[in-house]
């Protein structure tokens, strides 16, 4: 199984949608959150997705269809 580390920014229209769960489910891709600021006007997810290469894409594919930013993680995800 591939894996991949990007960080999601919702817009606030769907902060309170269940975009995560509908890509996880959809395209078999497993989430792991590493860090999430979600307030009422902010979202911003760090994830670590597991999944086939082609689940992988065509579930990064879907929440960029859906209006969330994506953009990929360098490095190790650690906070303090």
């Amino acid at each position: 199984m591939a894996k991949r580390r990007v960080t999601l920014f919702f817009p606030q229209e769907l902060i309170k949608e269940p975009v995560i769960y509908k890509m996880a489910k959809e395209y078999n891709v497993i989430p792991n959150i590493r860090r999430a600021k979600v307030t009422e006007t902010v979202g911003e997810v760090t994830l670590e997705l597991e999944g086939s290469e082609p689940d992988l894409e065509r579930g990064i594919a879907y929440l960029k269809k859906s209006g969330v930013k994506v953009q990929p993680v360098e490095g190790d995800v650690v906070s303090s």
